[in-house]
């Protein structure tokens, strides 16, 4: 008889067998069979290894650890293990599972290290667990403050690992250093005001001595920003702000793709003059991680949406750096260069899915250093490192139909809507295809615009966008070649697709739906070669990592509050015998 074990009410869950149907199902109401209940465990310090800079630097080639969020510095989350590969994925099975205490949406992605697994849930808890048996050594709870403001969810992206240090960041907006054995807090530091509408839901990046760290808040009227503090005490060291003083622009009139913005450049400038640059309130939160480019000493990541999201008439110009690309010294935050997509954005279609640093060739066909991301609009761009600029942009993902239509008191309909396209799921890339892979979302809406004053650090869309119920909202999953802007291949999902990506050496590309499915795909040609039910959606990164001698693929299905899938709180990670 199958038999299960468990660390208590909460805990881990054991497969003491093995498991080969394609298809698997569990869920948090599975009766399981001879479920022999043990005391809760007590807490343990966990036989965590300090991470050095050298370690971090050279985790594209790692096949034992998983040691950032988005897998390295290039953010490529590509695995460089091929245990687990096309030709045995169907023998993929549950090693482990391990249930949170926090049931609600799920954006985690497990970091690795030396055999200790960090995760996280919403609500800012911090679990150390044995990455081969998922038992857990120790559990963090963060106090949060009395005042918390958050858009889409109270979301957590993870961890950074430095030193002997694990760092998170917090919906209260706090930067808070943790021992990597103990879970104890070494230090803790006030990042902004969460009154005035920040919030952190990202992971930080620890490069060089330093934790560098974005804002949430776009939908607050902030003035956004990147920051890098002292690893060991807690120190600001740089300040980027993502709004100049100047943030006016060049009053353009088109996108990146030269579709006309509709924009009346008159009234703007009449309003400029009437009320001054808004940079201030402007908004520009960054949602994610920064790629980290060692050679020449500068980062890269993308800037969301202007504040109000909807209404342009109170903040005339282009409003930079808003959706926009942006590169700056790691060293000091000196601004290096910019690249924006969507002037005087009106539709919330901010660039929040990380950046990717890969090679790829230019418009004469020379490899050059690039960085790609996806974009709401359904476009894969591909910039140069060098200046920024724009290489070229994909084939859309997505069905464009009206865009740029403005908002209206009625509202107006456009597609994609205001979730894209690529939302914040991160993408990954296998460099041997030079292909990227993107999870998207059609879900058609409306835009209704309607005018208020700042609301200091309340939320302010400037009107609503809705989903129109009446039609039909999907998914896609897409792999774009970057080299042409090509669409490799695409397979089409029954509901809009929010997580992200994860490849691997073994030629696979594994990604999760809201529906609670988990699939590996055949990375060449689109294949589904396995697929496992988790019971709820399954929204968050997968990553790898190996224990023994053994590969495994971790993922967490807890679905998502954005889009309302189904929520869990499990931790589950697969292995083949």
């Amino acid at each position: 008889m199958s038999s299960w074990k468990t660390a208590g009410a909460v805990g881990t869950f054991v497969l003491a067998f093995a498991v080969t149907s394609l298809n698997l199902a569990w869920s948090e109401d599975t009766k399981l069979p001879n479920l022999d209940v043990a005391a809760a465990r007590a807490a343990n310090d966990a036989p965590a290894t300090p991470v050095t800079q050298d370690q971090l630097n050279a985790a594209a080639g790692d096949e034992s650890n998983f040691l950032q969020t988005n897998g390295n510095y290039d953010q490529t989350r590509y695995f460089p293990g091929k245990q687990i590969n096309t030709s045995n994925v169907g023998k993929l099975h549950p090693a482990w599972i391990f249930q949170t205490e926090v049931k609600e949406s799920q954006e985690t992605t497990p970091i690795v290290v030396n055999g200790v697994m960090y995760v996280t849930t919403s609500f800012d808890h911090v679990y150390a667990l044995n990455a081969k048996t998922g038992e857990e050594y120790w559990h963090y709870k963060h106090a949060m403050g009395p005042v918390t403001t958050y858009c889409c969810g109270p979301n957590n992206r993870g961890v950074a690992v430095y030193d002997d240090k694990v760092y998170l960041a917090t919906l209260d907006s706090q930067l808070v250093a943790l021992n990597a054995k103990t879970g104890s807090i070494v230090w803790q530091t006030q990042i902004a005001d969460p009154t005035l509408g920040y919030s952190e839901t990202m992971a930080p990046t620890a490069v060089n001595g330093k934790i560098l760290i974005g804002t949430n808040g776009g939908e607050y009227g902030i003035r956004g920003f990147v920051r890098a503090y002292d690893a060991k005490t807690g120190k600001l060291i740089w300040n980027f702000d993502t709004s100049p003083e100047n943030s006016v622009g060049v009053w353009a009139a088109t996108d990146a793709t030269g579709k006309d913005l509709h924009r009346d450049i008159a009234a703007e400038k009449a309003q400029l003059a009437k009320t001054g640059d808004p940079y201030k309130t402007v908004g520009g939160g960054v949602w994610q991680n920064p790629s980290v480019d060692l050679k020449t000493n500068r980062i890269y990541f993308v800037v969301g949406n202007p504040s109000p999201d909807l209404d342009g008439s109170v903040r005339p110009g282009d409003n930079l750096y808003t959706e926009s690309l942006v590169s700056v010294d790691l060293d000091t935050g000196k601004y290096a260069c910019h690249f924006q997509y969507i002037p005087h954005d009106l539709w919330d279609l901010d660039d929040t899915s990380p950046t990717v640093l890969v090679d790829a060739k230019d418009k004469d066909g020379n490899v050059v250093p690039a960085v790609i991301h996806g974009g709401k609009t359904g476009h894969v761009y591909v910039n140069s490192r060098k200046d920024c600029s724009l290489i070229r942009f994909s084939e859309a993902m997505v069905s464009q139909d009206g865009m740029y239509t403005l908002p209206t008191a009625e509202g107006a309909r456009m597609l994609p809507g205001a979730n894209g396209g690529v939302e914040w799921s991160v993408m990954a890339v296998n460099p041997e295809l030079g292909l990227t892979y993107a999870v998207n979302l059609h879900q058609p809406m409306t835009y209704q615009v309607q005018s208020s004053p700042y609301p200091g650090g309340k939320l302010w869309l400037g009107g609503a966008f809705k989903v129109i119920a009446t039609e039909e909202s999907f998914g896609n999953v897409t792999a774009v070649d970057y080299n042409t802007g090509k669409i490799k291949w695409q397979v089409k999902t029954p509901l809009p697709m929010m997580g992200g990506a994860l490849t691997t050496a073994g030629g696979l590309m594994f990604t999760g739906e809201g529906n609670g499915w988990f699939r590996a795909y055949d990375a060449a040609t689109g294949k589904v070669l396995w697929s496992f039910f988790a019971g709820a959606g399954v929204n968050a990164p997968p990553a790898s990592y190996s224990v023994d001698g053994k590969q495994y693929i971790v993922v967490g299905a807890g679905g998502n509050t954005q889009i309302d899938f189904k929520r869990g709180n499990n931790i589950i990670a697969f292995t083949v015998d």
